[in-house]
């Protein structure tokens, strides 16, 4: 069991115990943010720090119409 710390950039995400530790490249799911892994450095035999890049996800503002609006 691995003690894996996630970060992105000096913001520490999440923390976890795991089996498999994640490789450079891959796919993640962290608190419903899609991110990828940058870089995974061992700090000793059971503490491991994650690099992730989260994927920035525009918001569609809705435009409100207020010509249908009864004016008075």
């Amino acid at each position: 069991m691995f003690a894996v710390h996630f970060f992105e950039n000096k913001n520490l995400l999440l923390t976890q115990l795991l089996n498999r530790v994640p490789s450079v490249g891959e796919d993640l799911t962290i608190k419903g943010r899609k991110g990828k892994v940058a870089s995974v450095i061992s700090m000793d035999e059971k503490n491991i720090h994650v690099q992730v890049i989260i994927e920035i996800v525009k918001k569609n503002k809705l435009i409100v119409d207020n010509s249908k609006k009864k004016k008075r």
